[in-house]
């Protein structure tokens, strides 16, 4: 029968009617209630009731009609040929050689597991097929493990607990010799304190006795105390807590405000204050939040010395900050030392090479502050009218410098684009000053020296200006005129040359192209990368072939036949 016919078989069994489907519904709130019996499979085995219906459900191409759950277990044909997880390769495994050549062995080595083909073994001149001496030992051949996908997975597969026997063997030994070196110890201090008692006085006998017995009533409860909250171990004596005590209040419990200090259960920290709100000083509350205990105390001092640790450890210095907090804190303590005389050595240094120790001492107060009891008014145009009008700022350079007998400085005046002197308008640099009376006879000798040209021509009329101006524009016209031409016949000579020097060039590629690929060199295009100029760009379109063009076939035939 086809899965189609099944199926619509399938389908047609279970159309019910209305009142079956009651009844079925009833008894399956009845076996969950457990006032009925439950399903039974093939294999007589209950089903659970409360099992989904899309589980228990078998699909139509089992061709099963009957309640079964077989469908969801592993099936027999569905089990692959796997290995297990317990087999894996042997290591160390060795075979006895044998003394005789056996069939079908190496013909070299004298091995059953290979062929003389596959033989790693140096060639021998006399095979041990022949003369039957030194046959190597078979090779074992390691299985062919095919893993299911725990197997692929598995993350102990290959090991061997026998491996790990000398480390606990090793770990062994060593408690029972610290079991052995405190029994000794014990052992000598009972027997120096029987000798001190024997020497002592009656009193302080019994100070030492009471002392002693107090000591030896706590060794002898201590190993039978079971506090709540508390793990003692007799071997290691040592008490370990392992709950949290009853009088500790957990954090979560400090402000019951949903709008207080954020509570993380993963990790179990409250960061913020919790009595924020309450305005109280944080050293005086019992808990201030993680971040006040991580910034406050000792803690900052610490993560200081854990860092100091690392910068040592990377520079070659063994220390911990664990293992040997005191070295630790006495490098530290002369790395500070240190590093304090070299900062005021080079500051001495560089201020005995540049000077300038007057400016580090701190300014007066008014400058500090920029504030100064000093009253200073002012019109509405800008001038003092009470009090002393503020000192203008100068720069570093020298200012106000006045030499030979100069009331202004170089550069106060300043005609016919020429720097001089405002005082005796002197246009030498370094002159001396004659004074305001002596100025108009000091700019004519210095017109004469310097020849000023003097304008002494005689105006001319609108006319002749016309006349000049119609003369110079006909010279002006006749020499672009020329110009042009010239220009013109040049650029043809250009275009010329470009149209030829285009044609080499295509000949050249074309000649390149037929040749064969191996009879070419290495660079046949002599390519010089420049910026085409108008002619060679003029040229190329000339001589660029048209498809749209009629005459194109033609000028490509005729240009094969030459």
């Amino acid at each position: 029968m086809s899965l189609t016919a099944a199926a619509a078989d399938n389908a047609n069994n279970n159309r019910v009617t209305r009142e079956n489907w009651k009844k079925q519904k009833e008894l399956e709130e009845a076996r969950k209630a457990g006032t009925a019996p439950a399903e039974v499979d093939e294999e007589g085995r209950d089903i659970n009731p409360h099992i989904p219906k899309y589980i228990k459900d078998v699909p139509w191409y089992y061709g099963i009609n009957r309640p079964s759950l077989k469908h969801q277990r592993v099936q027999d044909d569905t089990i692959k040929d796997t290995s297990s997880l317990d087999d894996w390769y042997r290591r160390g495994t060795q075979k006895v050689a044998v003394k005789k050549y056996r069939k079908g062995a190496c013909e070299n080595c004298g091995a059953l597991t290979h062929s003389k083909k596959e033989c790693t073994e140096r060639p021998r001149r006399i095979g041990a097929k022949f003369n039957e001496k030194d046959i190597k030992a078979d090779e074992f051949l390691q299985p062919k493990l095919k893993f299911d996908y725990d197997g692929k997975r598995d993350r102990w597969n290959g090991y061997n607990p026998d491996d790990y026997k000398h480390v606990i063997e090793e770990y062994a030994k060593i408690d029972m010799a610290k079991r052995q070196m405190k029994a000794e110890k014990l052992n000598e201090e009972l027997t120096a304190d029987d000798k001190n008692g024997q020497d002592k006085n009656v009193h302080e006998d019994s100070d030492s006795d009471s002392d002693a017995d107090s000591d030896k009533d706590e060794d002898k409860y201590a190993e039978q105390a079971d506090m709540p909250g508390t793990k003692f171990d007799s071997k290691i004596r040592m008490t370990v807590r392992n709950l949290r005590l009853r009088e500790d209040t957990a954090k979560y419990l400090r402000n019951l405000d949903p709008n207080s200090a954020f509570y993380d259960p993963k990790t179990r920290s409250m960061r913020d204050n919790p009595y924020k709100q309450t305005g109280d000083n944080p050293e005086e509350l019992p808990y201030a939040g993680d971040n006040f205990v991580r910034h406050s105390g000792d803690t900052v001092d610490m993560a200081k010395s854990q860092l100091f640790a690392w910068e040592a450890y990377n520079k070659g210095v063994d220390v911990h900050v664990l293992a040997e907090p005191t070295k630790l804190e006495l490098l530290r303590k002369e790395f500070n030392v240190r590093k304090e005389d070299f900062q005021d050595n080079k500051q001495k240094r560089i201020l005995e090479k540049y000077g300038g120790e007057k400016h580090l001492e701190a300014p007066p107060r008014d400058m500090l502050l920029s504030q100064t009891e000093h009253y200073v008014e002012y019109s509405r145009f800008g001038n003092v009218v009470k009090g002393q009008e503020k000192v203008t700022i100068k720069s570093k350079y020298e200012e106000d410098i006045l030499i030979n007998n100069h009331e202004t400085i170089w550069g106060s005046y300043w005609k016919d684009g020429r720097w001089g002197y405002a005082c005796c308008h002197s246009f030498i640099k370094m002159s001396y000053c004659t004074g305001i009376l002596n100025q108009q006879s000091r700019l004519e000798t210095l017109n004469d020296m310097l020849e000023v040209p003097i304008e002494t021509d005689q105006p001319k009329s609108l006319v002749e200006i016309h006349q000049e101006n119609i003369k110079s524009k006909k010279s002006k016209r006749k020499a672009n005129e020329n110009n042009d031409s010239n220009s013109i016949i040049k650029k043809k000579e250009k275009l010329a040359s470009a149209i030829e020097a285009e044609i080499r060039s295509q000949q050249n590629a074309e000649r390149i192209l037929s040749m064969d690929e191996r009879k070419r060199s290495y660079n046949p295009m002599d390519i010089n990368v420049h910026e085409p100029t108008e002619e060679e760009m003029e040229a190329y379109r000339l001589m660029k072939s048209r498809s749209d063009d009629p005459m194109a076939k033609y000028l490509e035939h005729t240009k094969h036949k030459d």
